[in-house]
This record gives structure tokens, sequence and C-alpha cells, in this order.
């Protein structure tokens, strides 16, 4: 089956997304949406208008989310990498109790920290990563105030791999139908013993 990518230029969150299912959830009912399939990436970048980053192309895309089982106090995360066509399930969990007291939100983090790890052991330059935490971009940006063990870390981790890897964070809604989205959050809640 040709691969294909749906570019996303006016819906409820913009962006390029690999299934027409993820491209639907962002169009349906918006009115004034503006979407178009490309049978490459370089393609839909450009109807995107994003030519100028053509040298920063991702070669492949993650989706994180965490979870948090309030009954055992253990957080996780859940997610998936896309690569040369070959789809990667990562998912993990502790029960630090620092971090524990960041609930889902360590997850998520760690999850965005998992990814990057096993992006750069596939020997990628460049990873989108898909998620629906705004915590995920901003402290890895340095954006937001770091005042935990967890987000102190996960800043500190992302700057310490910049000259081995691109990161593109893309913000997308959660429960929203966003396929990647809904598989990360299955995983994440698996990963935390709930299903």
């Amino acid at each position: 089956m040709a691969s294909k990518f749906y570019a996303v230029r006016k819906g409820l969150t913009p962006g390029i997304y690999r299934t027409w299912d993820e491209c639907k959830a962002m169009v349906h009912g918006v009115a004034g949406a503006e979407y178009k399939s490309f049978p490459t990436l370089e393609e839909a970048e450009s109807y995107m208008g994003r030519e100028k980053k053509a040298d920063i192309k991702s070669e492949g895309f993650s989706f994180v989310d965490g979870s948090f089982n309030v009954a055992t106090g253990v957080y996780g995360y859940g997610g998936f990498i896309e690569y040369k066509g070959n789809r990667e399930i990562i998912t993990g969990s502790g029960n630090d109790a620092e971090m524990a007291s960041m609930r889902n939100v360590a997850g998520e983090v760690l999850g965005s920290m998992a990814a990057i790890e096993r992006a750069i052991e596939l020997g990628m330059t460049s990873l989108d990563i898909y998620y629906d935490y705004s915590g995920i971009e901003m402290w890895a940006t340095g954006e937001w105030k770091r005042n935990k063990k967890g987000t102190i870390a996960y800043y500190e981790y992302v700057q310490s791999v910049k000259d081995k890897i691109s990161l593109n964070f893309v913000k997308v809604k959660g429960h929203s139908g966003v396929e990647g989205n809904e598989e990360a959050d299955r995983l994440a809640k698996k990963a935390v013993g709930i299903e």
C-alpha cells in the first residue's frame, strides 16, 4: 500500500498526518477547512508553507502520552515511533514518590525522553513528537519554568542531545479521535495497569 501524507492547512490542529482517519478528525465539521493528500512528505510540507525547513526533514515521528494509576501510585507512558515504515511500541512505568507527585505528567515527560532516546538509537537525526500536553514542548525548549525533579531532568536531557537529533514538537488535541494519540493513550494506561 502506497504511503500518503495528509496536510491540514486549516483545521482543528494544522499539521501533517499519516492516515486519512487522523486527517478527517482534524477537518470534519470545520468550516473552511483546507487539506490535501500528497504522495511525499516534501510535497505536503511545501503545501504547508514549510519549504524553508526542507533541510530539516524529519525522518520519522512519535506519539507519546502519559498515565497515572491513583490506586497504585504508578505513573507510566505509552506511544510509538514510526521510522522507515516500521512502527515500534515504547512503554514504561515507575513509582518514584517525587515523580509520582506529578501524576500522569511524569509519564508524559518520560515518554518523550524514551521516544527521543530510541530515535537516537535507531540512528535518526530528526524526529516529530506528537503530544497532547503542552509541557512536553514547553519544558523541553525552556519556555516553562522547571521546578520538579522530572521537568529539570527532561530539559537537561533534551539539551544534552541537541547535537544528535533535531526535534519538532506537534501539539494534537487529546481524546479527539487522532488515531496516533488514542493509541498512545491506550498504551500509557496499559503501562500503569489501567485497561
